[in-house]
Order: C-alpha cells, then structure tokens, then sequence
C-alpha cells in the first residue's frame, strides 16, 4: 500500500467521522427545538448539517420582521449562537441577504425561548 493511498484513505474516513459528527450535532439541535413538532409548527424546512450547526428555511412572510433563514451554531463553550436572516432575490439572480437577528452565548435551555423571541414564532401548541 503506497503512502498516497493509505492518507487518502485516512482522509476520507476522517472526512465521514467529521460528517456524521455534524449530522450528530444537527440532529441533536433539531431535538431540543422540538424535532417533528417543531417542523410542523414552526414549517421549517430545507434543514441540513454544516461544520457548526444546523441551518433550516422559513415560509415567507411568516415570521417577524420578513425572517425566512435560521442558522444555529454550537460553540467551543456548549452553548449556541442563533444568527437569522432574511433572504431576497428571483431565481437566477444574486439573493439580497440581511441579517435580522443574532443571539450569542445561549444555553439548551433558552434556545427554544431565543427561537421563539427572535422569530415570533410558537414551537409548541
């Protein structure tokens, strides 16, 4: 086996245990906000995993002040930052993104709270 191959192999296997680490920490987000139930009332949508969090779509026009993108991140601290967005633009053109909202240093506790404040969204019936 030469050493190419053995730190490409390396590689990839680091690169899936880093991936399924994000899928864990996405999916663990997604349970303290509520899991389906949260989809469901809140109708998020388009959710996926990145190198710090989880990031998920809101319909237009549903929450407060034109919100429709929500990324939260966990920090170095084990507590999460919640930056939100609202996303403008056609199909085929360069989207107009402003930030709305951005929340730092939250404990497991107020997240579902911060989501609440930040978006004037109900999580729960």
């Amino acid at each position: 086996m030469s050493t190419t191959t053995l730190t490409e192999s390396t590689t990839a296997r680091l690169d899936a245990d880093t991936q399924e680490r994000q899928r864990a920490v996405a999916q663990t987000i997604l349970q303290q906000l509520g899991g389906k139930r949260f989809i469901a009332m809140t109708g998020a949508r388009d959710l996926y995993s990145d190198a710090t969090g989880l990031r998920f779509a809101l319909p237009a026009r549903f929450a407060r002040d034109g919100i429709n993108r929500i990324h939260i991140a966990l920090t170095d601290l084990d507590l999460y930052t919640l930056t939100a967005h609202r996303v403008r633009g056609r199909t085929g053109a360069m989207p107009t993104v402003t930030q709305c909202a951005e929340e730092t240093h939250i404990h497991v506790e107020q997240l579902v709270a911060t989501f609440e404040r930040v978006t004037g969204l109900t999580t729960r019936l």
